[in-house]
């Protein structure tokens, strides 16, 4: 393993080793206006939920390799309101392109092709693309350069924001009142150029903890496999007791196992090992109950 102590080197060095690991990352498409009225629409991937009563939002745009403040800065210091735009797979190119370094007064609505639809509670407008907006007010803006120093290149300001509206693209909404990651096909960055899509095979979902046994508590002959992973366990540790060896006594007269059984017999294979396997089949279609039984069989 390397050690590496951001000490020994300089920020923009360490920011590529955060910037890769810490990932994926959502993305901030923030919408601010000036106080002369000059709308600005950015990019931003320092950003994520921090509260639901209320509902906070926050992101952090870094100042620039000048130790210039971004324009999003610059305009939250004057008007204190934003558009936080979620942004979808078919959004991201035109997003890149908003995150170029324009001038202050020229319109990333305009330059990256994006519709500006109204706000209600703010003044900035929100992208009508976005499949998801939250209007927000900002309640703090909180500098964390280095020794209180704000103005040196890298440099972050903490916008935190409270949501007063959020707007959701019809057909997205679920009835529980969750968004439907399937149709939002949202994106999150990753280091360098890099992104990710929520689509496909990247989605998958884990079931919320209980208070089970935990992996301290597992035989140590499953806690030890070489076939069963981190993941295995984590699953196996979850269950709130064992099968009864009444249960496992009759899963293993059900005649479930055997072939496995015969195999090990006649085939020179290591029974527990055949069963790991197939409890581990078992574990990845979140058969926990059956994994346990196959496993406790040996």
């Amino acid at each position: 393993m390397t050690t590496i102590n951001p000490a020994d080197l300089k920020p923009h060095e360490f920011y590529r080793l955060l910037n890769s690991a810490v990932a994926p990352r959502p993305i901030a498409f923030v919408s601010t206006v000036s106080a002369d009225g000059h709308v600005n629409l950015a990019p931003y991937s320092f950003f994520n939920v921090f509260g639901f009563n209320p509902p906070i939002l926050v992101f952090s745009p870094s100042r620039n390799r000048h130790g210039h403040k971004k324009h999003t800065l610059l305009n939250v210091e004057e008007v204190p309101e934003v558009v936080i735009n979620m942004v979808s797979h078919a959004m991201v190119e035109q997003t890149s392109l908003a995150s170029a370094e324009f001038d202050r007064h020229v319109s990333e609505f305009t330059k990256a092709g994006f519709t500006e639809a109204p706000s209600e509670r703010v003044r900035p407008p929100r992208v009508a693309e976005s499949p998801v907006s939250f209007e927000c007010v900002v309640r703090q803006l909180l500098p964390v350069g280095p020794d209180n120093d704000a103005d040196g290149p890298g440099a972050g300001t903490l916008v935190i924001c409270e949501v007063v509206l959020a707007h959701v693209q019809d057909g997205f909404l679920s009835a529980a009142g969750a968004v439907d990651p399937h149709r939002m096909d949202l994106v999150g960055r990753l280091g360098g150029d890099w992104y990710v899509r929520a689509q496909g095979d990247a989605l998958f979902e884990v079931s919320r903890p209980q208070m089970g046994i935990g992996i301290d508590q597992l035989p140590a002959a499953v806690r030890n496999s070489a076939i069963l992973t981190g993941n295995d366990l984590g699953k196996l540790g979850s269950v709130l007791s064992l099968p009864t060896p009444d249960e496992v006594n009759e899963y293993r007269l059900s005649g479930t196992l055997t072939e496995l059984f015969n195999e090990a017999r006649t085939g020179c294979q290591y029974l527990p090992d055949l069963l790991h396997l197939r409890a581990r089949q078992l574990l990845a279609q979140n058969n926990v109950r059956e994994a346990w039984l196959t496993l406790l069989s040996a």
